[in-house]
Formats: C-alpha cells, structure tokens, sequence
C-alpha cells in the first residue's frame, strides 16, 4: 500500500508477541496469586524467601525484557543515522557481552545465597519428621531424638507453630516432590536417598501440600495437609497420636473391629493395641481424627471409609489397595464405624 512504510508488519508483529508475551506472564501471576496451595501468600520464612527471589527474577527479566523490546523498536523506527551506533563494536561489547555477564551473574550469586539460607541449618530443630512418597500416598513418622521412630501416621502433618522442623524425605519407588507451598520450596524424594530441608510455620492453620513430581497414575491424587498447631495444642495431639487405639464401646463397633481383622486388613495395616500389625500401608490407629483419606481425595467420615474399602480401585484406579467388593452392607458399615471411631 502507498505511503506505508514496509517496516510497519514487522513492527505490529513484534508489538502483537510483546502483548502475547506480557499477558501470559500476567495470567501466570494471577493464576498463583490466591488459593490454598498459593506460593504468593507465604507464612513461613522460607516461603517469604522464595517468594522474594521469585520477584526478583521475574522483575530481573521483566526488566531485561523491556530493555531489548525498546533497542529493537530503536533499530526498526528510528533513523539509519540515529541507530547506525547499535552496530557498532562499543554497542555490541556493552549490550552483547558485559550487559549479560553482569546481570545474569548479578542474578546467579543473589539466588544461590537465598538458596544457601533456606538450607543452612542454625539451631537444633524443634522436631524431627521423616516423610516417604509412597503409591499414592505419604507415609509419616514422628522421630525420637535418638532416631527411631515414635509412631506413625499418613498424609497429615501436623507441627508446632513458630518452630523449625526438619523434614526428611525420601522414596521406596519412584520419585515423588514434597511441596507445600506457602510454607517454603519443593524438594525429591528419591529412592535410595535421604533429602532434607527445614519449614516453619508462622501461624495456626491448614496449609495444603501436593507431590510436585510427575509420579505416575494417580500424580494428580497425591496430596496432604500439614496442620500448624500452638505449641500446647500440639503436645496434646502428640501425646494422644503416642497411645494405642481405643477399644471398642459398642458391640457394633466390636463387631467392626473383629471383621476388620478376620478380613486380612492387618496384613497391610497397624491399628496399635490390636492383632493388626502390617506395614505395607498406612497405620490406622487414630486414622478417624483424620481430615482427609486417600491422600487429599476424599473428606474423612464413616460413608467415604465403607466407599474406599468396597471401590478402592474404582475411586483412585491403581493404589495399592484392593476393593473389598466381598463385603455385605452391614459388615462394610461396621468396617468403617469401627475406623471412624479410632480418633
């Protein structure tokens, strides 16, 4: 067309990509800005550090972005007079050698110093908490100070607030990420390894967390929640996670109990104070005080219990555990009264 200048489509495309390219980062912002497993709305130190180098990174190439969107709009608009110093040496030695070495070692030393806070260890934990990435779900146990485990639980954990807990993380299959969001960063759990990491909640409350490791089937069905209690509060629930399950108070509940262990539960599960002693899955001594089952999937109650035990394999194709389809309406119910009942 007459009069157009023949730069002008490549201009209006490089505008159109730039647009692209900024509402895709802002619709990222957004998309993370709010939410239960939101890493922009931390409540431990370590979260409030990773939150902190991630702004610094995304206004460092925010920044970087804008400076090289505005020399190409100079070398396509202005005139060959004006841009003929963008090809020249001095012009390629500053913005195309030292510009990158500087910023991008600026960028590099900043991160591995936050990075090298977040796993510098000052003081002796408050509590130590080793955590196994399992199919599909967490297993848990409490660690004495001597090592050994004091007891056990699954997909729930529960720490004193204002106190630093060391997680110890590892895997008997594949590789999983433990991940709570805004609390502090991810890290793998890897087979044959032992990683660790410290987190820290600065207030009561549920922070929900997710296996951020693509680990299978059931990846997207792999979450937890770990529960941040006052420190008296807490005491009281570790010292109640100590004992062993309650005996039953109604012949019902007996009558759940007994099928429990005639069916072969205990094969695969504890309940201390009982017969059932396996150690496949998870232990179910106080499995009733739970939120949650079936790592995250399900809200915990008598009907999602007799659910999961007759359609386990219908409700999160591929775990571990068989669905006991065998099982009669009243037998199911007094199955899973009996395991509501272990608070």
């Amino acid at each position: 067309m007459k009069g157009v200048r023949p730069e002008l489509p490549i201009i209006l495309h490089a505008v159109r990509s730039a647009a692209a390219v900024f509402a895709a980062i802002l619709a990222g912002l957004l998309v993370g800005c709010a939410g239960v497993q939101s890493a922009w709305s931390p409540e431990g130190p370590s979260a409030r550090a990773v939150v902190t180098l991630g702004n610094v990174m995304f206004i460092g190439a925010g920044l970087i972005l804008a400076l090289v969107i505005g020399l190409t709009a100079v070398a396509i608009l202005a005139p060959p007079e004006r841009r003929r110093w963008l090809a020249g040496q001095r012009a390629v030695f500053w913005l195309g050698v030292v510009f990158p070495v500087v910023t991008l070692t600026s960028l590099l030393v900043y991160g591995l110093n936050v990075a090298g806070i977040l796993v510098r260890a000052s003081e002796k934990p408050a509590l130590t908490i080793e955590v196994s990435g399992e199919r599909w779900w967490w297993r848990v146990s409490y660690l004495e100070e001597a090592g050994g485990a004091d007891f056990h639980t699954a997909n729930e954990i529960h720490i004193p607030v204002g106190q630093e807990v060391e997680f110890r993380l590892t895997s008997p299959d594949v590789i999983h990420s433990f991940w709570v969001p805004r609390l502090g960063g991810k890290l793998d759990m890897i087979p044959g390894r032992i990683n660790s990491f410290r987190l820290q909640a600065d207030k009561a409350g549920i922070y929900r967390g997710q296996c951020a490791e693509y680990c299978g089937q059931q990846h997207a069905l792999m979450a937890f929640d770990v529960i941040a209690l006052e420190p008296d509060a807490f005491e009281a629930w570790h010292a109640g996670q100590r004992r062993p399950a309650a005996e039953p108070e109604t012949a019902f509940l007996r009558q759940g109990r007994d099928l429990f262990i005639a069916q072969g539960c205990g094969a695969c599960h504890v309940v201390r104070g009982t017969p059932a002693a396996g150690a496949l899955g998870p232990d179910l001594t106080h499995v009733g005080s739970r939120r949650m089952i079936a790592a995250g999937t399900f809200v915990n109650n008598a009907g999602t219990l007799a659910g999961w035990i007759s359609s386990s394999q219908h409700l999160k194709p591929g775990n571990l555990m068989p669905s006991f389809s065998v099982l009669d309406g009243v037998e199911l119910r007094a199955i899973a009264a009996y395991l509501d009942s272990l608070k």
